[in-house]
């Protein structure tokens, strides 16, 4: 009798607690929501990333506005292929702001072709840099309407149209544009996940100061 009691409570725990055991299923449910917890952390610190890096380049272009701004016009007279005093500055300022705080330069320096009227273009990808790189614009002459000064200059520095005509006051300053590659974690983490997302490959920082001479 006591033999056959035993072998009733094996079966019973056979078929009772042994089958109602989940520790598998939550294994599973870890596997499956494992890849969409790592996709949401990535994606947390890379945009996070991102846009601390955006307001340090858009911090770097306004002080480089204010400082080309402020320097003489009477260097822009007559442009050539080396840069004058104003557009060094600008420059300067920027490259010194991403050394002191560890960010590559890609190797860009001051030899540049002729400039495009009063826009200088400096571009490089060098030190290990994406192939998009690293490329600054100053526009020592760029005008806009007053009532657009609200409105954030476009990544090539280029003047908007000015629709009153040419009795319509414009303001003349100095334009600023940083264009840096960036490297997205998190498009490479979702492409594990069967997803193709586009992201921009530069982050784009652009500044406007009038000109005070």
């Amino acid at each position: 009798m006591t033999a056959w009691l035993h072998l009733a409570q094996n079966l019973r725990g056979i078929d009772g607690s042994r089958w109602r055991d989940d520790r598998a299923a939550q294994l599973v449910e870890f596997a499956v929501a494992l890849p969409l917890l790592v996709l949401f952390v990535v994606g947390i610190f890379d945009f996070s990333n991102a846009y601390t890096f955006k307001q340090k380049l858009t911090n770097i272009a306004r002080d480089a506005a204010r400082v080309a701004a402020a320097d003489p016009t009477n260097d822009l007279q007559s442009p050539s292929t080396s840069a004058p005093a104003s557009i060094i500055d600008a420059f300067q300022d920027i490259d010194n702001y991403l050394l002191a705080n560890n960010i590559n330069d890609c190797g860009i320096n001051l030899i540049t072709g002729p400039p495009t009227g009063l826009i200088w273009t400096f571009a490089a990808n060098g030190n290990g840099c994406p192939a998009a790189g690293l490329t600054i614009i100053v526009n020592r002459g760029y005008y806009f309407s007053p009532s657009l000064a609200t409105q954030p200059a476009n990544v090539n520095c280029q003047p908007p149209a000015l629709s009153g005509g040419p009795t319509q006051t414009a303001v003349i300053g100095t334009c600023v544009s940083i264009q840096y590659a960036y490297q997205w974690r998190f498009g490479r983490v979702a492409s594990i996940l069967g997803s193709s997302q586009t992201l921009p490959p530069v982050i784009t920082a652009t500044a406007v100061a009038m000109n005070e001479n």
